[in-house]
């Protein structure tokens, strides 16, 4: 079925951090669910918005990163054909191989789910995948790369081809809001957060007013403008303004915990610490998804000496983000404090094998051979 976006609903991406940062936490929910509106098969009460082109987008740009920095394939490049033939999730894949893929996907949808053996999954997956895209089966081929990324997350053909499918639904959809609504306050939105990719930000603010001259009350343009304040050069006026913008945001939206967020970092930047705090865990009451508001809020609660507060943030941040240094860092520096020196060592070790493991990395890249 093609693609429709006449009727679509973005009421899945209420929060305003979500309907405004692409903070890339969801991948997977968002691409499912971005997918399923794209097709029009939710109910609707409101206008199509380019909120969901931010999703697809998101979930590309994660996928290309991880593309880069995948080895060689997490999984074989050349499977073998098991000797039994007369399974049918076997059959359908004979049949996707023989280009017959609508007798294919009515077995591989079946069956699919079921298959334990690994290599066979990603077979299946696979298979699903390209029938699926020949067939214009959106929904079915966004399912099956969504979950070989999940099965196979550093594969780098399921990464390619997931990249390549939502770039091309984010890119038809976009094409098509031109045509369907071209001086509506969505693409006009769309022109600006390019302007925006392009670093060119009197253009995209001068949207943005606009916009906000038309729809007051709309929600996630202030926000914007609060970004674009903080990332223009920096003026003497800056933080104001964009303390300004996120306020009146909020006004609008009050569970932005994107806005919250940068309030909070306004004000530790002020030398505002209880300030900081309030804001920072108010983001992360509203959105439990926002590692980056655990880790500010644990850091500021460290830097006020209020260190068995910060444990259970950084906790609760490292768990989100294993593998982020500065995480383990302030955690260890907590349970130091706290007399915790097991805890401490731990932490500090865990810190220092993953700059470690990064430098290697970067190392390699840098060199062009792959890292150990």
């Amino acid at each position: 079925m093609p693609i429709s976006i006449l009727n679509p609903s973005w009421r899945f991406l209420r929060f305003g951090v979500r309907a405004t940062v692409v903070k890339c936490r969801d991948w997977e929910r968002f691409g499912r669910v971005g997918v399923r509106i794209l097709e029009g098969k939710t109910e609707t009460r409101a206008p199509f918005s380019p909120l969901g082109f931010r999703v697809l987008a998101c979930l590309v740009l994660w996928t290309a990163r991880t593309l880069a920095q995948a080895s060689a394939s997490s999984a074989p490049s050349q499977h073998s054909v098991s000797p039994e033939r007369s399974t049918p999730i076997e059959r359908g894949i004979d049949l996707a191989a023989k280009g017959q893929c609508e007798e294919a996907l009515s077995l591989l949808k079946k069956f699919t789910a079921s298959v334990n053996v690994k290599e066979l999954k990603y077979r299946a997956l696979m298979a699903t995948v390209r029938c699926a895209m020949k067939q214009r089966d959106d929904r079915a081929a966004a399912d099956a790369l969504l979950d070989m990324k999940r099965e196979f997350p550093e594969d780098p053909e399921v990464l390619y081809m997931t990249s390549q499918f939502f770039l091309g639904i984010a890119e038809g959809a976009s094409q098509e809001l031109t045509v369907v609504a071209p001086n509506s306050y969505q693409t006009r939105e769309l022109q600006a957060e390019t302007f925006e990719s392009q670093e060119k930000w009197p253009e995209a603010v001068a949207i943005y007013r606009k916009i906000l001259e038309e729809n007051p009350k709309l929600r996630g343009i202030h926000y914007r403008l609060g970004r674009a304040a903080l990332s223009q050069p920096e003026s003497p006026t800056s933080s104001q303004d964009a303390k300004k913008e996120f306020e009146q945001e909020l006004a609008i939206d009050p569970v932005n915990a994107g806005a919250e967020f940068w309030l909070g970092e306004i004000a530790r930047l002020d030398g505002q610490g209880d300030n900081a705090i309030a804001h920072f865990a108010t983001a992360a009451k509203i959105d439990p998804h926002f590692a980056d508001a655990f880790l500010s809020l644990g850091t500021a609660l460290n830097a006020a000496g209020r260190y068995e507060e910060a444990v259970p943030q950084l906790e609760h941040y490292v768990k989100m983000a294993p593998d982020n240094l500065a995480g383990h860092y302030q955690l260890s520096i907590a349970y130091a404090r706290m007399g915790r020196r097991e805890d401490a060592v731990r932490e500090m070790t865990l810190h220092q094998q993953l700059f470690e493991k990064q430098q290697a990395a970067d190392k390699a890249r840098a060199t062009g051979a792959a890292p150990h």
